[in-house]
């Protein structure tokens, strides 16, 4: 499958023409921005960090930038997988990457479903459990960021 994979024509296109490298990746690290750049203040503001800034007022916002980002990055990452997928499925931060991503992406889910967070998002107060829930969720983020800049020195 990963063969298969790897023969797809993006993948080609890719090995084929550094400059399509380049622009993807740049649009990779450019996802990675908005995403990171995003859920980092909300989830600080959620964890009850700088109080002064209405959550109703920067939460939509911060999230539709992260949703942004992480679509992006989605996208090109599994292009640039797609180069050498084989050689990324045995690197043990890409792994490590991969389980920390879907941890995160659980978090996100259950963040969402939560009454409290809606609440919070909406101005209403910040239970506990938010606070603890961007906390987790910062920490996984940087997390995952750690990892994908391990895959390089592996």
């Amino acid at each position: 499958m990963l063969e298969l994979f790897a023969a797809w024509p993006g993948a080609v296109l890719l090995r084929d023409t550094p400059a399509a490298y380049i622009f993807v990746n740049a649009g990779h690290i450019l996802g990675i921005g908005l995403l990171l750049g995003a859920i980092l203040p909300l989830d600080l503001r959620l964890a009850g960090l700088w109080p002064k800034v209405p959550v109703a007022v920067i939460g939509p916002f911060l999230t539709r930038t992260a949703a942004t980002g992480l679509g992006l990055t989605l996208v090109c990452g599994l292009w640039l997988f797609s180069v050498r997928p084989a050689h990324y499925a045995d690197n043990a931060a890409f792994q490590a990457k991969l389980a920390l991503l879907a941890l995160a992406l659980i978090n996100i889910g259950l963040q969402h479903r939560r009454p409290a967070f809606r609440a919070a998002l909406a101005g209403g107060p910040l239970a506990a459990s938010v606070r603890v829930s961007a906390l987790v969720s910062a920490l996984l983020w940087l997390s995952v960021l750690v990892a994908g800049r391990w895959i390089g020195f592996l």
